[in-house]
């Protein structure tokens, strides 16, 4: 669907803001710059700023926000009676060959940018544990409804795969902070991602892969 121009003007001023922001950041420091100092910059007013991001940690960690429900949503989205790690298995192999950032393997100098900056900023790394945290719990509750199984397992299995994909992610993201171009961590990456995902077969099996435990299966 096509936006219309007030829409337009709107992600236009909400880029800006965040584009100018990461900018004073990465040269700054984060705690050395005010939202006030970033509305000036945008030549918009503070309120105005905080009616696009609810805190200045949200300002840096607002991309996070489109990839919380991503492993809820292929769980749910995959084909019925197919296993969820499976499913999970696909999709990230997938990121990793597009070179996706929310798997840590996107060398553009921007996005290292960003990824420094949260690593070395106390607020900001709290503040990314608890979009980690919300991923994992949007998961359980998918797991849950899907699996028809109690709420434990659903939880221990949705610990699992995102703990799994938050080591596989960090470990890529390490790489290519020192250094190392996109291109020459991929193959490590899916071999990496490829044992992980076996271990999480071997471990969780055909979990909430029963025709009668998908979504409008059972009876």
């Amino acid at each position: 669907m096509e936006l219309g121009l007030r829409e337009t003007k709107k992600l236009q001023t909400q880029r800006e803001i965040w584009e100018t922001a990461i900018r004073m950041f990465v040269e700054r420091g984060f705690d050395d710059v005010s939202v006030a100092e970033i509305a000036a910059a945008v030549q918009v007013s503070r309120k105005t700023v905080f009616n696009y991001f609810a805190t200045k940690e949200d300002i840096v960690l607002s991309p996070m926000d489109a990839h919380v429900e991503d492993s809820a949503r292929v769980v749910r989205e995959r084909a019925p009676g197919e296993p969820a790690v499976v499913a999970l298995r696909r999709d990230y192999l997938d990121r990793l060959a597009r070179r996706d950032a929310s798997v840590g393997i996107n060398d553009a100098p921007h996005t290292l940018a960003v990824m420094r900056l949260i690593l070395t900023t106390p607020a900001l790394t709290t503040r990314a544990y608890v979009f980690h945290e919300r991923a994992r719990e949007l998961l359980t509750r998918e797991l849950a409804a899907q699996s028809g199984r109690d709420d434990v397992t659903a939880r221990v299995a949705a610990a699992q795969i995102t703990s799994t994909r938050a080591a596989l992610t960090g470990e890529n993201l390490r790489r290519l902070l020192a250094g190392e171009p996109s291109d020459a961590v991929y193959p490590d990456a899916v071999a990496d991602a490829e044992r992980a995902f076996d271990l999480l077969e071997h471990g969780l099996g055909d979990y909430c892969g029963h025709a009668g435990g998908h979504a409008g299966g059972a009876a």
